[in-house]
């Protein structure tokens, strides 16, 4: 419908950061879709968008926008599918997904995207070791990093998630805040391990400057949410993804360290192994988790914003 193309520009731009990209994806040419976008920025009176010579990034009313836009996305969507005549949503949907994303985030918006969807079932795999989703009975799988398989399909769900350095306010009391990554090595670390790997060397960066630091950390697992209840109970400092600890630091249950230093990037995606498996129904959870992650993304990221306003960190 070419009345939703302006809300489908904003999102997959949103999503790559290059407007060119987003043509060519929806058929369009660069004017016309930089003329789309103008137009839905004037009707709107806001910038959705911050324009550099290289990229767009989201301005902050257009960071406020992107959720309803995916909303709406998802809403014509499923009215297209009731004026067509074609069956609600339905069958078995095998979906895998972390551990600790799973438990502490995902579940009770699954439970409301079956409530909205009455004639799915769902078949839910939580681990952190990577579904071979041609192998194993899996239809679709939410994973952090960049899938290192090209013939996979990788939906985009949240591009700019990252991990953030953080510790219950209890452990600091006890040892002490560090004021920068190298104190790292003073302090209690809790490591994550996947197939036996231990991810040891943290990195962050800061100015354009990286700096990582190699870490013998005293506590593993193969658990992320393991590493979080450790973090939780106030043994030592997790590395973690922010949307796994976005309600700890909202509310204050963990704090976020060395503010000012920008942690790995860590994007979460929808992987299937083709396209056959990317239609109504990945699409549809696409757009339902997404406007979600968003709005949590922005909520955590307010916090981290404060703590760097706030002074803590700073060296």
């Amino acid at each position: 419908m070419k009345a939703l193309h302006p809300l489908e520009i904003v999102v997959r731009t949103a999503e790559t950061g290059s407007l060119t990209a987003t043509a060519r994806a929806l058929g369009l040419t660069p004017a016309a879709a930089s003329a789309a976008l103008k137009r839905l920025e004037t009707e709107l009176g806001a910038r959705l968008f911050v324009r550099s010579t290289r990229h767009l990034r989201l301005s902050p009313q257009g960071e406020q926008f992107l959720p309803q836009a995916q909303q709406m996305l998802a809403l014509w969507a499923t009215a297209q599918q009731s004026a067509q005549g074609q069956a609600a949503l339905g069958g078995l949907l095998q979906l895998s997904m972390p551990s600790d994303l799973g438990r502490n985030v995902l579940l009770p918006w699954l439970d409301e995207f079956l409530q909205q969807h009455p004639q799915l079932s769902l078949r839910l795999q939580l681990g952190d070791r990577l579904a071979d989703v041609y192998r194993q009975p899996v239809d679709l799988a939410i994973r952090y990093g960049t899938p290192a398989d090209s013939s996979l399909v990788a939906l985009p769900l949240l591009p700019d998630n990252r991990r953030v350095l953080c510790a219950a306010p209890a452990y600091l009391a006890r040892h002490g805040t560090p004021q920068t990554p190298a104190e790292l090595v003073e302090h209690v670390c809790l490591s994550y391990m996947l197939a036996d790997s231990q991810h040891q060397q943290w990195s962050f960066v800061r100015d354009g400057q990286q700096q990582s630091v190699t870490l013998s950390n005293r506590r593993m697992a193969d658990d992320g949410d393991v590493v979080r209840r450790w973090a939780l109970a106030g043994v030592g400092i997790a590395y973690k993804s922010m949307l796994d600890v976005a309600d700890d630091l909202i509310a204050g249950r963990l704090l976020p360290l060395c503010p000012q230093w920008q942690g790995e990037a860590a994007p979460l995606w929808l992987i299937c192994a083709d396209r056959r498996a990317s239609g109504v129904l990945a699409q549809a959870l696409r757009a339902f988790l997404q406007s979600r992650l968003q709005a949590r993304w922005l909520e955590t990221q307010r916090v981290l914003d404060d703590a760097v306003s706030a002074g803590r960190g700073l060296h």
